[in-house]
């Protein structure tokens, strides 16, 4: 007996198929993003008997699309049974792909259960028409009709498993073609297994009495796609319930992020760090133990950041904060509070020894270099440290007098640490103090300049003079350099002072002028901050002009140590001031670390000799005037003036004056003086020039 086919139901079949494979598909992604829960196998369920139902029912309309010249009907058990076959195989085949790694022998042995499921339910539906005589299969064509099942599964399996991420680009084109190909796949095996029917000439239905055909097969097709389509329309709705859901955690978290975390370091911000030593201090009450608060801030990163850029110093610091992370231990808290300001909480200490060996670590580490911007900088911290109980039982004052412990550092010579005492207080009360009185000192003429003399070697005429700055509080009183002057530079406010200094000094210059006393060419120190300043040549020469000085009688003096943390930029900067008339000075030459070579390109005009070298010559004796001889031969050879400083005693000048030195200045021969006093002084050089010997009594 042969049937015939109704194309259009055919055709139907196909698209139910292809519904059902997308359906699959869109699943796999949604219950995949879900984890072991109630809702995940919720979902599975409801998707499993969803595609169940499109599977089974792509079976059925391709069963009523094939007519034969008798009656036909199902029986209701065999039915169900076919249609849990398909329901179960859903489940498990949803459960495979979903799983987070879908292996090759997973994917070989799920495809070979999807396969034998779908033929089970096919042959299944088959038997539901309960055929009388029995139907013959081809052995050939049913063979081949499971191996298209199995193939139809696996190829399933893979491509889910594939397309389950929604952040692909063009996901939907990609599952809708993918559906498409399962869809022609599992419909293959049907019809190849319809291929492989025979039915006898005599053959006749024995479900007739059962479920008809033509109201079940309208039943199906309108239950099959409502199903379809709403667990569609569900899974899309979920998934986007969720993936606003997640957005809003997620913007939640960063949030919570940037409010607690530094966002170039990522380390813990003040806020986290306040919250960790409150947590800490109670934990420490709890237990009776001690913990420490390491206050760090790198010195010189100011030089750094402007010298270099700013993108550069975010480099350093994000690489410092890298360095402190190698050196503490797991349960510590590093945090940024910001600038180049860093905070190490170290909790359960046995001793106060603990945390000087952790001090002295980051400086071990941190001499070693950091690497930023491909090239290795030295950035070292000064560390205060302040220990719970004994120095405060508070956030707010560990901090504070971790900080003044910190500022203690610096003035002990940076790059080391302290540990707080009590009597830090009154320092950083006198730091804030000395910081106000800068501030209101410009406007208030509390400045004033004086003037040190220097002397040829060789005459003993005057040559010249340093412009010395001094600060007279009405508060404070006479606040010496070393005071006040590391102050300023920190707090930014030298910059300005720095071109107060200048203008002042042009302006006696041009009084002594005026008052017809001859003219002498006076040193000025630069400051490591004024060096930063892109425009500072011009500003130079624009007080210079405006004062009608010659730029030939001033000399910028720049230590060493300043001169060399960027030599090239030096170098620049030097032939800029030369370009313009003005002579440069190394101060403190001796006590950096000049190379040769840089020395050679400076070429400035004098090297100063730091006092240091100077007091070698009686307290180190002949290794001393090796050292001084050696420095005054490179500077001649190289073509420059050597000035020595600190001429204290009458075996330090006869020395210097046996050296061939060019130039000296230093108590014994004249102390620094007011503008008043120094005038006297080149009106006495001008009617009867002294000699050495004779100028002790000077500023006296």
């Amino acid at each position: 007996m042969h049937g015939t086919y109704n194309l259009w139901l055919v055709a139907l079949s196909l698209v139910v198929a292809t519904l059902a494979s997308y359906t699959a598909l869109d699943l796999s992604s949604r219950i995949f993003l879900l984890p072991q829960s109630r809702l995940r196998h919720a979902w599975l369920a409801g998707g499993a008997a969803a595609m169940g139902i499109g599977i089974w029912s792509m079976h059925f309309i391709g069963m009523l699309a094939f007519s034969l010249p008798i009656s036909l009907g199902y029986d209701i058990a065999t039915t169900g049974w076919s249609l849990a076959i398909a329901i179960l195989l859903s489940y498990r085949v949803l459960d495979i792909v979903t799983q987070a790694k879908l292996t090759l022998a997973r994917l070989i042995t799920g495809g070979t259960l999807m396969g034998f499921g779908i033929a089970g339910m096919h042959y299944t539906g088959m038997a539901a028409l309960r055929m009388e005589p029995g139907i013959h299969y081809d052995p050939a064509l049913f063979v081949i009709s499971i191996v298209i099942a199995i193939a139809a599964g696996s190829v399933a399996l893979w491509l889910a498993q594939t397309l389950r991420d929604d952040d692909q680009s063009r996901v939907i084109a990609k599952r809708i073609g993918a559906a498409f190909v399962m869809g022609i796949a599992i419909c293959g095996m049907h019809y190849t297994g319809m291929a492989a029917v025979h039915f006898p000439a005599d053959s006749v239905s024995g479900a007739t009495e059962g479920i008809g055909s033509q109201w079940f097969g309208a039943t199906i097709i309108l239950l099959t796609f409502a199903i379809l389509i709403v667990t569609l329309l569900l899974s899309r709705f979920d998934a986007r319930t969720s993936l606003l859901a997640g957005s809003v955690s997620q913007l939640n978290g960063q949030i919570v992020r940037l409010a607690t975390f530094d966002t170039l370091t990522d380390l813990p911000n003040r806020w986290s760090l306040m919250e960790q030593i409150e947590r800490a201090i109670h934990a420490s009450r709890h237990h009776r133990n001690m913990f420490a608060i390491l206050f760090m801030d790198l010195d010189g990163f100011k030089i750094i950041n402007d010298s270099l850029g700013h993108s550069a110093g975010d480099e350093i610091l994000k690489a410092f904060a890298q360095g402190l992370l190698h050196c503490v231990r797991g349960g510590d808290t590093i945090a940024r509070l910001g600038g180049d300001e860093f905070v190490v909480l170290l909790e359960n200490l046995g001793s106060p020894d603990d945390a000087s060996k952790m001090a002295e670590s980051v400086l071990d580490r941190m001499r070693q270099g950091l690497w930023a911007d491909n090239q290795s900088l030295q950035v070292m911290p000064s560390i205060g440290i302040a220990l719970f109980p004994q120095d405060g039982d508070t956030v707010e004052v560990l901090l504070k007098h971790a900080d003044a412990a910190m500022y203690e550092a610096k003035r002990g010579g940076r790059s080391t640490y302290r540990f707080y005492e009590a009597s830090m207080n009154a320092a950083a009360t006198r730091t804030l103090q000395i910081q106000q009185a800068l501030h209101e000192a410009l406007g208030a003429d509390y400045f004033s300049l004086h003037f040190q003399p220097k002397f040829r070697g060789d005459n003993g005429e005057l040559a010249g003079a340093e412009a010395l700055l001094r600060l007279h509080h009405p508060a404070l009183g006479l606040l010496p350099p070393m005071e006040f002057i590391p102050i300023a530079e920190r707090s930014g406010q030298i910059i300005q002072i720095g071109y107060w200094v200048v203008r002042e000094t042009c302006r006696q210059m041009r009084r002594w002028r005026e008052n017809g006393l001859p003219a002498i060419k006076v040193a000025i120190n630069l400051s490591p901050r004024q060096l930063t300043q892109p425009n500072l040549v011009a500003t130079m020469l624009d007080i210079v002009r405006a004062q009608q000085v010659p730029c030939e009688q001033i000399m910028f003096e720049i230590t060493e140590t300043v001169a060399m943390q960027d030599a090239p930029k030096t170098i620049k900067m030097i032939h800029e001031f030369q370009a313009s008339g003005f002579d440069i000075a190394i101060d403190d030459f001796g006590t950096g670390y000049s190379s040769l070579a840089y020395l050679q390109r400076f070429r400035a005009k004098q090297l100063k000799i730091d006092r240091f070298f100077t007091n070698g010559l009686d307290e180190y004796g002949h290794e001393g005037s090796a050292i001084v001889s050696a420095i005054i031969k490179l500077a001649h050879t190289l073509e420059m003036d050597v000035v020595a400083e600190g001429v204290e005693t009458d075996s330090q000048l006869a020395k210097l004056k046996g050296m061939m030195c060019d130039e000296m200045q230093g108590f014994l021969l004249g102390k620094p003086v007011t503008s008043e006093a120094f005038g006297a002084l080149l009106q006495r050089t001008a009617s009867h020039p002294k000699r050495i010997p004779k100028l002790r009594s000077v500023g006296s």
